[in-house]
């Protein structure tokens, strides 16, 4: 069955939350290699990857513990599910409230365009913006700054109207005037895709140059930040470097095992949207303290279910390009299970665009309840120290990276 407005708000009110659980494969085909991603290890570490244990269901009907590995964490997969409800917001099938300093007309720095709530690690909370401005006063001591650093679990009005995104994926105001004593907000959805039954594989690699390079004496790093001949030109009391330190000459073919790509049995993209958590958010009242009846903060709890729903479609719907070497494919159409206290199980389809009607309609039923949230872009611009801070990392990063010739 599809869902509407209805069912989902019943959902809202007693059900334990709602799951999607779909199979992927790798595009070119099951048993094709895919490359998780790598983290930083001891070097007696036999793998570079997330790898554990998980119980698995075997065919006879017992379970099995087989070796695994996370795919896309749930930090990634927010950042995807994000991603989704951004490009639907750009595209203007989505009216949702964002928070973002906008680096567009900063010279040099226009690259970074708009970083709104949905890009930031620490969603609207995050340091990005508590070093902005809003008008000419800092971020935090605005009229939404002051609404948001306020806002708590038993009181999250002020979210919901400008930031409802921090009260589905979750947020700490650990950057703001009360540090680690500042409010935070559990996730309400969490994703994660994880590889079972894996074999570790091996990657090879070598370059060779086409110029045939070899060793060369008498290189410099030079202080316009390339390569000289001349020790005249070079970085003060700086040593001879080698071709291969300017990227030239040949790299000698090797074998790496701690990242060399994984095969599975399976793979699979498990998400849950937990409606526990939404049922913890309180919206007594507007940010005017006007007080709100408690219909209001149902319709609120349900639009960020139909959101979290329109997001995990979205996302579905963009497709599964992790980085490279690990494009994923689902075998199936996308069905979520609605869960029940006492374990029921209802199932339901939902396409993007009808997830998007859903939350459209569900954020019209709140603001008849007396609870609307705003609509676009809140605006902010960075300080001149940050702006100050962005350039100096730069040129700091520009200063290390390797010469290329």
């Amino acid at each position: 069955m599809s869902l509407d407005y209805q069912q989902l708000s019943s959902y809202v009110s007693t059900y334990a939350g709602i799951r999607a659980v779909s199979k992927l494969e790798p595009l070119g085909g099951p048993r094709d290699k895919v490359f998780p991603p790598t983290y930083g290890v001891e070097d007696s570490a036999a793998t570079k990857y997330a790898t554990e244990l998980r119980v698995v269901d075997t065919a006879d009907g017992t379970t099995a513990q087989v070796e695994s590995v996370v795919l896309n964490s749930v930090a990634a997969q927010a950042h995807q599910l994000s991603r989704a409800l951004r490009a639907a917001w750009e595209a203007n099938d989505l009216d949702l409230p964002l928070i973002g300093t906008d680096f567009s007309q900063i010279e040099g720095l226009e690259e970074y365009g708009t970083i709104t709530d949905l890009d930031a690690p620490h969603r609207v909370y995050d340091a990005i913006h508590r070093d902005s401005l809003d008008s000419e006063v800092p971020f935090r001591f605005g009229e939404i700054g002051r609404a948001v650093t306020e806002a708590t679990v038993d009181n999250a009005t002020a979210l919901y109207q400008h930031s409802p995104s921090a009260l589905l994926f979750g947020a700490w105001d650990s950057t703001g005037p009360r540090g680690g004593r500042g409010s935070k907000f559990e996730r309400a959805i969490t994703s994660e895709i994880v590889a079972t039954g894996i074999a570790l594989g091996k990657k090879t690699s070598s370059r060779i140059d086409p110029l045939g390079i070899e060793k060369v004496d008498g290189i410099y790093r030079s202080t316009d930040g390339s390569w000289t001949f001349d020790e005249s030109q070079a970085v003060p009391k700086s040593k001879p470097i080698r071709p291969s330190e300017i990227n030239h000459g040949n790299v000698t073919p090797s074998i790496d095992a701690k990242a060399g790509g994984i095969t599975a049995a399976s793979i699979e993209a498990t998400t849950v949207l937990s409606l526990i958590q939404l049922r913890r958010l309180k919206f007594p009242k507007t940010t005017d303290g006007a007080p709100l009846d408690q219909s209001a903060g149902h319709a609120a709890r349900t639009t960020l279910a139909a959101l979290g729903l329109a997001a995990t479609t979205l996302a579905f719907e963009q497709g599964f390009d992790l980085r490279s070497r690990c494009v994923l494919a689902p075998t199936s159409e996308l069905v979520f299970d609605a869960v029940g206290r006492a374990g029921e199980v209802e199932s339901f389809t939902l396409t993007g665009a009808e997830a998007l009607a859903l939350v459209a309609e569900s954020a019209d039923a709140a603001a008849k309840a007396g609870l609307r949230w705003r609509s676009g872009l809140h605006r902010l611009t960075p300080t001149e120290r940050l702006i100050e801070l962005v350039r100096r990392s730069r040129d700091a990063a520009i200063a290390s990276a390797p010469v290329e010739g």
